[in-house]
C-alpha cells in the first residue's frame, strides 16, 4: 500500500474545462456507469469514507470532481454514465464535457475504468475505451463487486475481460475489487504508480479477488 494516496484531499468540482485546475502535473481519471461503485472505489482505495460522494441514485456525479494527492499528483471523479436517470440535454453536456477533458487535458496521464464485475464492458465502456485509446491513454480496468460473486465465477469474468484487453491498441490491466471487503487495494495502489511514474503500464494483469 503506497500512504501517499491515503492523503488525497477534495480539490475542486468544475462543470466547463476553464474552472478546471491548472493543467500541470499528472492527474489520473476515474470513469465508469453510474451504478458500477465508483466514489466507493475511490473512499476506498484512500480510507476516506466520504472523499467522493456516493448516494443510491446513480448518476450523482454530474462534475468533474478533483482531489488533490500532492503538488504533482491528482485525482479526477469523472460523471457516471449509463443508468443516470437525467434529461438527455443534461446527458449530452456530460458526453461533451468528457470528450473535451480527454482531448485537451495535457496533465491527464491514466484512466481507471470502474466497471461492476457482473456487468463489464457495456456499450458506455467501450465508448470510454475508444477515448482512450485515441489518446493513447494508459488504462487500468476494475472490476468491482467481486464480493457478490463466487471466487470462480469472479475469476472466469477477469480472464474474459484479459481477453479482450490484449486486442486493445493502449497499455491496459485488469483486476478484480470490492470496496466492501477492502480487497484489491495494494493492486489499485501498484497501477497508480506505473501510471504517475512511468505513463505506461505493463500489459501483464492483476489478479486480486474479493
Amino acid at each position: 500500500m503506497n500512504p501517499v494516496y491515503l492523503q488525497a484531499a477534495f480539490l475542486k468540482s468544475a462543470s466547463k474545462i476553464d474552472n478546471t485546475p491548472p493543467d500541470t502535473g499528472k492527474e489520473i481519471a476515474f470513469a465508469g456507469r453510474s451504478n458500477a461503485g465508483k466514489s466507493s472505489a475511490i473512499n476506498a482505495l484512500t480510507q476516506k469514507s466520504n472523499l467522493a460522494r456516493t448516494s443510491k441514485t446513480p448518476g450523482r456525479t454530474q462534475l468533474l470532481n478533483f482531489f488533490h494527492i500532492n503538488e504533482e499528483q491528482r485525482f479526477v471523479d469523472l460523471p457516471g454514465y449509463g443508468y443516470a436517470k437525467v434529461p438527455e440535454d443534461v446527458k449530452n453536456e456530460w458526453h461533451e464535457l468528457m470528450e473535451v477533458y480527454f482531448r485537451e487535458r495535457q496533465s491527464l496521464c491514466g484512466v481507471i475504468l470502474v466497471m461492476d464485475v457482473r456487468r463489464p464492458l457495456t456499450e458506455f465502456d467501450w465508448q470510454m475505451v475508444r477515448w482512450c485509446q485515441y489518446s493513447n491513454l494508459p488504462m487500468h480496468l476494475l472490476l468491482t463487486k467481486a464480493d457478490k460473486l463466487a471466487y470462480g465465477a469472479a475469476k472466469s469474468t477477469l480472464l474474459q475481460v484479459q481477453k479482450v484487453a490484449r486486442n486493445m491498441t493502449m497499455p491496459v490491466t485488469a483486476q478484480l475489487f470490492s470496496a466492501l471487503k477492502k480487497s484489491g487495494i495494494d493492486e489499485v495502489h501498484d497501477a497508480l504508480d506505473h501510471l504517475f511514474t512511468d505513463n505506461n503500464i505493463s500489459s501483464e494483469t492483476s489478479e486480486s479477488a474479493g
